[in-house]
């Protein structure tokens, strides 16, 4: 369990984080070391990014945030989301995001900031940060979604599924979830058989022409974080969620 790295032309980053890959600072920390890993390996030439379990990614662990005494937990969250989000945008070979279930806060980050995502039939999306006392990660879910519906999203805090985003082009292929990974494999393989040169200059020259600037806007996010918590609005949230579960 944790963060698995399966090396080869098709990588695959599995998150296994039970009950619901809620990840912990060192798992989001692991993540980006797996990513960058497999980027840097020259007989990579495509990741899939997949998780087990009930679903993709419900975010950072926040019991473990509530669980710390003073802020060591929240900035390393912060960190680690950090880390984890650009190492798959800055990840040398093409990112396939094979989503699952739920796909929430962090998870959005991930699948945000990849090239290609695929999901199953049953995969929702969404950022209940607003009811957590947090921001962020808005950056990567106007990657996902149009601007009016990004914004209605955080204020609300309702999710998108699957099917709204392949609508959007944001999901390129919806399939049952038992047959999620065999769709990304595949997907996979019809980049892992161009030329990997090419390939990887490819996805250089997509993120220099990127009008976002995702690193940059998710810390502009995550300063809006750091003053929430010292407000106390962030505390505040997150032991009501705690108290919930």
């Amino acid at each position: 369990m944790g963060i698995t790295l399966r090396a080869g032309p098709i990588a695959e980053v599995v998150m296994d984080v039970p009950p619901v890959n809620a990840l912990a600072v060192r798992h989001w920390h692991d993540l980006a070391r797996a990513v960058r890993e497999a980027g840097e390996d020259p007989a990579t030439r495509v990741v899939v990014l997949r998780a087990e379990g009930r679903g993709f990614n419900a975010g950072v662990d926040i019991k473990e945030m509530q669980a710390t005494a003073g802020h060591r937990a929240l900035v390393g969250a912060n960190r680690g989301c950090y880390a984890a989000f650009a190492a798959v945008y800055d990840c040398a070979v093409p990112v396939i995001a094979a989503v699952h279930g739920f796909c929430l806060g962090g998870g959005v980050g991930l699948a945000g900031n990849a090239d290609i995502v695929v999901a199953s039939d049953d995969a929702y999306f969404g950022l209940p940060e607003v009811d957590r006392g947090a921001l962020g990660a808005a950056t990567h879910l106007s990657r996902l979604v149009p601007q009016h519906l990004m914004r209605a999203m955080v204020y609300t805090c309702r999710n998108v599924t699957a099917a709204e985003l392949r609508a959007f082009g944001s999901v390129l292929e919806v399939a049952p979830r038992d047959k999620l990974r065999e769709v990304a494999l595949e997907v996979a393989g019809g980049i892992a058989a161009k030329d990997p040169y090419v390939i990887r200059r490819a996805k250089e020259s997509l993120n220099g022409i990127d009008p976002v600037d995702v690193k940059r806007g998710y810390r502009f996010e995550q300063g809006f974080t750091f003053e929430l918590n010292l407000m106390g609005a962030g505390d505040e949230h997150r032991d009501r969620f705690v108290e919930g579960m």
